[in-house]
């Protein structure tokens, strides 16, 4: 599916995996991977395959990470999900000293 709008700041190639992050309409976050990021965008915004998100359309992408395996995006992923809010909401904004910080506390 071709969209207008560019969903990520990196090149769509079929042949990377893809982390991603979503904010729903309830201002909760949503995290996966896939290998196709065009398509599974579309997915959580026609409501397909994914029970959380189209119960909290619509949906926003504000991360998405290129990564060279299947193994590396799912661990990625995995990570994120572990993050608390405040830690997710620095990696949107690009605030990197903010993520060091947030890490370093227990």
């Amino acid at each position: 599916m071709f969209f207008p709008f560019k969903i990520c700041n990196t090149k769509v190639d079929m042949e990377y995996f893809w982390t991603y992050m979503l904010r729903c309409s309830d201002g909760s976050y949503y995290v996966g991977h896939t290998d196709n990021i065009e398509k599974r965008i579309a997915e959580h915004k026609f409501r397909k395959y994914c029970d959380y998100t189209s119960r909290r359309c619509p949906i926003k992408v504000v991360f998405c990470q290129q990564m060279p395996s299947r193994e590396e995006a799912f661990a990625l992923e995995r990570k994120l999900k572990g993050w608390k809010r405040a830690k997710k909401e620095a990696l949107i904004a690009g605030n990197w000293p903010l993520i060091k910080k947030l890490a370093n506390e227990k």
